[in-house]
């Protein structure tokens, strides 16, 4: 047997290293980002703020140089930013332009092995509650993570702590919070990543539950592990102080006992007054959960308390330092980072906890313009490349397998001889909407010319994305045509080869909205009522939920409306939610006064209480 030779202590699990022994790198792919929402700003800022940083051409985070310039002044500049995607491909898209740049990152990954995406939400103007099952895409997470067991997780945990590692400033932090399955693992993990020299503390969040009678003893406290990129004290560390223990004696007069070490280490109380600091913060924490019935409290299972995000973003980041957070869930690390006056980015691949994130931000007073973004088309267009050949084969080869591929998923047959429908199932015919691009009028049109001609009766459309106000116009169309129209969602999940292989995909179709916009007293001046929406996918509720359901509006937890849409990002200028305290929803908008007449296209979005958005644009005269 070969004498191997060992240079040094490492955890290893299978897929660290090839079949020759050489580690495996990252997995690094970037693409550029979409903005799909501005939420808290005119559209007036919008344009102002795009023609600011006109000259600096390229993707959104091309602009991070112009925008962290106007930071540091009283322009409009920089943009805090929630992503929607996989956190692998967010990091890696944002090497190119954050590499180095960011002050603090706080992660709570994952750590339980059991899997459990589900969620609470109130539904309607009461207090009735659904229970929203994981999603596939949820259900391809957990097969990722926890798939292989130990092996699997700590594979998915390694890419992304090198990124995160490449994304930190010099002077940067990184907090880990994780529990007794995995902390052993992540602890050496990330001595390999960073260096031994670069842990700082492993912080005990001690908290209270209610007891058990398990045989063992009470588990009253998870892990958060702190480490810095560099040695050398460069690092951000604002010092909290704390009394270690304090009791007021009539017999001192009224005096305060605090417990302080002494040069030799010994602890001793000592009188002190009003104004002592007392001693620096321990590595013990006692911060309580979130009250079920407390004012923080979102029915999100995985939440954590803003006290104990308040004290790491307090202590390793200053005011406008940039803080991330890559599995943000219910955004509290966001919502803290606000209203410290930091700036931040925020992912996740739960739309319900973007969604989620996105109300808590919202309420928050005085809470600043941020964006929405997700990596859309070009996610795909990585997915088509690598799945199907890419440059190896002829585009036409590419496209070809492509529609295959979809058509199979949806149990459809490929069908020959013809020029926009692509298959056949059952009576229907099937069109494949392209990876990179929506679905238009235009394309439904040209495939119900040809059903027409073909005399076929029922047309279902599948696509990745759709074009504004699709679905009634175009229904009504092909109804008066005497054709059936169906447009479907192809769900993201068919990127997942686990998913497809299990028979995990649906394809749903789509959800429509009606609205009345009139004119209001004032000259130019209009309102927006939300009259109807419908969710044909209505099996996601259960049934004896369902029964309590008394009207359409029930299914609407938010709706925005954009008075002057442009063909690009949504910008939220009136909206209307529902919280958990409360309920009501405004289904009517304040009027909105236009500047001049002109003929103006209206964008009205509506997020389910699934978080699932659905668009639609009208148009309106105003003279």
């Amino acid at each position: 047997m070969p004498k191997i030779e060992i240079t040094r202590t490492e955890l290893v699990w299978p897929g660290k290293y090839d079949e020759e022994g050489n580690l495996v790198p990252p997995r690094r792919v970037n693409l550029p980002f979409q903005v799909i929402e501005g939420v808290n700003e005119t559209r007036a800022t919008r344009e102002r703020h795009k023609e600011e940083l006109a000259g600096h051409v390229g993707t959104l985070f091309d602009y991070w140089q112009a925008e962290e310039e106007q930071m540091a002044g009283e322009g409009d500049g920089w943009r805090n930013k929630l992503i929607w995607g996989d956190n692998l491909y967010v990091m890696g898209s944002l090497l190119e332009h954050f590499a180095g740049k960011i002050d603090l990152i706080c992660i709570d990954p994952p750590f339980a092995t059991g899997a459990d995406f589900s969620f609470t939400s109130q539904i309607g103007d009461g207090d009735v509650k659904v229970t929203k099952e994981q999603s596939i895409i949820e259900e391809k997470a957990y097969r990722d993570t926890w798939g292989q067991g130990l092996n699997s997780y700590l594979s998915m945990m390694y890419e992304r702590l090198w990124l995160v590692r490449d994304l930190l400033s010099d002077s940067g932090s990184l907090y880990v919070h994780i529990d007794w399955h995995v902390g052993s693992q992540i602890r050496l993990m990330l001595d390999d990543i960073f260096g031994q020299s670069c842990f700082r503390n492993e912080i005990v969040w001690f908290y209270r539950r209610w007891p058990t009678r398990a045989k063992n003893f009470q588990r009253m406290h998870d892990t958060i592990l702190f480490y810095t990129k560099n040695t050398d004290n460069s690092h951000v560390f604002n010092t909290l102080w704390e009394e270690a223990s304090e009791r007021t004696l009539s017999d001192y007069g009224g005096k305060r006992l605090t417990t302080v070490q002494t040069k030799d280490g010994t602890w001793v109380k000592r009188e002190t007054d009003e104004e002592s600091q007392g001693v620096s913060l321990r590595d013990v924490w006692d911060v309580k959960k979130v009250h079920p019935r407390g004012y923080e409290h979102l029915d999100f299972d995985t939440q954590k308390p803003e006290a104990l995000l308040e004290r790491i973003i307090t202590v390793s980041s200053n005011e406008g330092d940039l803080v991330t957070d890559f599995f943000c869930g219910s955004g509290t690390s966001l919502a803290v980072a606000e209203k410290l006056g930091r700036r931040w980015i925020g992912c996740d691949m739960s739309r319900y906890a973007i969604h989620t994130t996105r109300k808590r931000l919202m309420d928050i007073p005085d809470c600043r313009p941020f964006e929405i973004l997700n990596l859309g088309q070009y996610e795909r267009q990585v997915w088509q490349g690598v799945t199907f050949g890419g440059q190896k084969r002829p585009q036409q080869m590419l496209i070809f397998e492509y529609l295959k591929f979809i058509l199979d998923l949806y149990g459809a047959q490929p069908l020959a001889g013809t020029q926009h429908l692509h298959g056949k199932k059952g009576s229907a015919v099937i069109h494949v909407g392209a990876v990179d691009a929506p679905v238009t009028i235009d394309e439904i049109n040209e495939c119900l010319a040809e059903c027409k001609a073909m005399e076929q009766k029922e047309l279902h459309v599948l696509g990745w994305e759709w074009e504004m106000g699709i679905n009634r116009l175009m229904v009504d169309q092909a109804k008066a045509q005497g054709i059936k129209l169906f447009p479907l969602t192809i769900p993201r999940e068919v990127m997942e080869q686990q998913a497809v292989d299990k028979g995990d995909i649906r394809f749903y179709e789509l959800a429509y909205l009606e609205v009345d916009i009139k004119p209001s007293r004032k000259k130019r001046s209009y309102t927006v009522t939300l009259t109807d929406f419908v969710i044909p996918n209505d099996e996601l509720i259960p049934p004896e939920v369902r029964a309590k359901i008394k009207k359409w509006s029930d299914y609407v937890d938010y709706w925005a409306v954009d008075w002057d849409f442009q063909n690009d990002t949504f910008v939220n200028s009136w909206t209307s939610y529902r919280t958990r305290r409360d309920r009501t929803l405004q289904l009517k908008t304040d009027p909105h006064v236009y500047d001049a007449p002109a003929t103006y296209r209206v964008l009205v979005k509506v997020i389910d209480i699934f978080g699932n958005d659905t668009s639609q644009v009208f148009e309106v005269e105003v003279k």
